[in-house]
């Protein structure tokens, strides 16, 4: 699922309103939108800027604090992303600030902030096509349980005794002496890891009793406790999908260029460096 952020820069309700809609009408063209909007309200209610409504085919509204709205569940953006990948082909996020996803601005034409894909006063400024064409090239939002859902949607299901996985997180210390990690930042070769990934799903495709596999690393920052790697693979039987999960990220460590800064209470390197 891709996401894409629209923030207020001191426009009107209703060129954001535009905005959004034009967006998410662009995007229903391609799959299933779903919209996570931001409610900025204080706790005796009073509104601190004007709320945006947007269509769009899942729509979950959350309060000032971050909790939803009308359940008062303690979810947060996250975690209505997270809802939303396993079914929609997109998220538009309404009025987050510093969201890790690609981000239209709303009321300047000055997109140099890092993350803004686009910047317009008005909405007839933007280009929707533009937008749309930008967001398919930058790394899309995944879980574990949207990668075994779309595997359970594989046509080959009806084949499939098991579905294996790997999921592997920021460790925050090998020792309990050692410094904390606070994060990990990942950069990928751009153009050579993409391809390699896919190659290496379609090798382990092809073994016999393996039906579907999907990869997926994070890039950017990735914080303490986070996850960065899901291995999934569908399978006819249990001992070739646990075969195949742990060849899987065994070989997408080797194989597939990427490169790992780690960030430490105390210091800060490129691991490749270190080794």
């Amino acid at each position: 699922m891709h996401v894409l952020g629209i923030c207020d820069r001191g426009a009107d309700r209703d060129a954001v309103e535009r905005v959004c809609d034009r967006l998410v009408d662009r995007l229903e063209r391609e799959g299933r939108v779903g919209v996570v909007r931001y409610d900025a309200t204080i706790a005796d209610g009073t509104a601190v800027h004007d709320s945006t409504t947007v269509g769009g085919d899942v729509s979950y509204e959350l309060g000032a604090d971050g909790d939803w709205a009308a359940s008062g569940t303690g979810l947060g953006v996250g975690d209505a992303l997270d809802r939303l990948a396993s079914d929609c082909a997109y998220a538009v996020v309404v009025g987050v600030e510093d969201l890790r996803h690609p981000t239209v601005v709303v009321g300047t034409d000055d997109a140099d902030e890092e993350g803004v894909v686009a910047a317009v006063e008005q909405s007839g400024d933007l280009d929707p096509d533009a937008v749309a064409a930008e967001l398919e090239s930058r790394e899309p939002h995944e879980t574990l349980h949207s990668l075994v859902d779309r595997v359970k949607r594989s046509p080959k299901a009806d084949q499939a005794g098991a579905i294996a996985t790997f999921t592997g997180r920021v460790r925050a210390k090998d020792d309990a002496d050692d410094a904390r990690t606070q994060y990990l930042e990942f950069e990928k070769y751009e153009g050579v890891a993409d391809e390699r990934m896919a190659a290496l799903e379609t090798d382990l495709e092809a073994r016999d009793g393996v039906l579907e596999v999907e990869l997926y690393h994070r890039t950017g920052v990735v914080e303490d406790g986070e996850d960065i790697v899901f291995v999934v693979v569908l399978a006819g039987h249990r001992e070739e999908a646990f075969r195949t999960v742990e060849d899987g990220i065994n070989r997408l460590k080797d194989e597939v260029p990427l490169f790992k800064k780690e960030v430490t209470v105390e210091d800060e390197f490129w691991v490749h460096e270190r080794s």
